[in-house]
């Protein structure tokens, strides 16, 4: 597979593939380009998650770091997820509830 900018001269980048002949283009290409999408994400997990942090000896330790890691590092993208990039800073997705006739808080002075 070869990418060829339509504002280049030449190509730019190369790939060879062993994937089987009948795969469509589009899945070729996202196949290709999930390469950078996995080295993002891992560069990510080190540079804000702490993942290259970890100082210990042990398999064990090390294991429990990198799953805590990779927890809040899925939190961060599900959270990053409700933002719209062009949106409001807030993301209340969910309607506000109506409080229904008679309500009265708890604690409150009003008669019952």
């Amino acid at each position: 597979m070869i990418e060829w900018p339509e504002a280049e001269k030449e190509p730019t980048k190369y790939w060879l593939s062993t994937l089987p002949e009948d795969i469509s283009l589009r899945k070729l290409v996202d196949t290709t380009k999930l390469r950078w999408r996995i080295e993002r994400d891992y560069q990510e997990l080190k540079q804000e998650v702490g993942l290259g942090h970890y100082e210990g000896r042990g398999w064990r330790g090390f294991h429990h770091h990198a799953t805590l890691c990779i927890a809040a590092y899925g939190f961060l993208v599900s959270e990053r997820e409700t933002i719209p990039p062009s949106g409001p800073p807030f993301a209340a997705f969910l309607p506000q509830p109506a409080v229904p006739d008679g309500y009265r808080p708890r604690g409150s002075a009003l008669a019952a």
